[in-house]
């Protein structure tokens, strides 16, 4: 297990990383981390009762460059509840880039349910271990509407940083 660890204007959350059961999806995190990827980004869609979504929009709502997309590993067996941490993706099931999202609640209907695209799933691949206020919190911030984009808080969640300790 790796340990992540991501400071936003809120706080920190600090996560367990299964690399044993998502080895390509933590790898994939774990190259955006050391890279700085994720340094200076926002959680930019937060849905209370769902989800908080952050990885890949500056604070202006411009989308950072990626590598490539990742294959899902959502046959994982880690499931989408409270407090773990997935990759988002497009309706392409091997879409992920640098985009995550931490569940709020449990979320089975995101789970993997059959190969086929629409019950593919998401993969899961951490969990907090530590921080789980400060992801509620993000959670209650005011949202609005940002050009096309929607639940986009008011005032940006900003992260600040992501370290690997290993």
């Amino acid at each position: 297990m790796k340990t992540a660890i991501i400071e936003t204007s809120k706080g920190t959350i600090t996560l367990a990383l299964d690399d044993e059961r998502a080895p390509e999806t933590v790898a994939n995190f774990v190259a955006y981390a050391k890279d700085g990827h994720y340094d200076g980004t926002i959680f930019h869609r937060v849905i209370d009762g769902f989800m908080i979504q952050g990885g890949g929009f500056t604070k202006d709502m411009n989308q950072k460059p990626t590598r490539a997309p990742i294959r899902n590993e959502a046959q994982n067996g880690l499931r989408n509840r409270r407090g773990t941490i997935a990759m988002a993706r497009t309706m392409v099931v091997d879409s992920a880039t640098s985009q995550f999202f931490i569940n709020l609640v449990d979320n089975d209907f995101l789970d993997f349910r059959e190969p086929t695209p629409q019950g593919f799933g998401y993969a899961v691949f951490g969990e907090v271990t530590d921080g789980l206020s400060v992801v509620d919190e993000i959670a209650k911030v005011k949202i609005g509407s940002f050009g096309q984009h929607e639940n986009v808080p008011s005032e940006a969640v900003l992260i600040r940083r992501v370290s690997i300790a290993e």
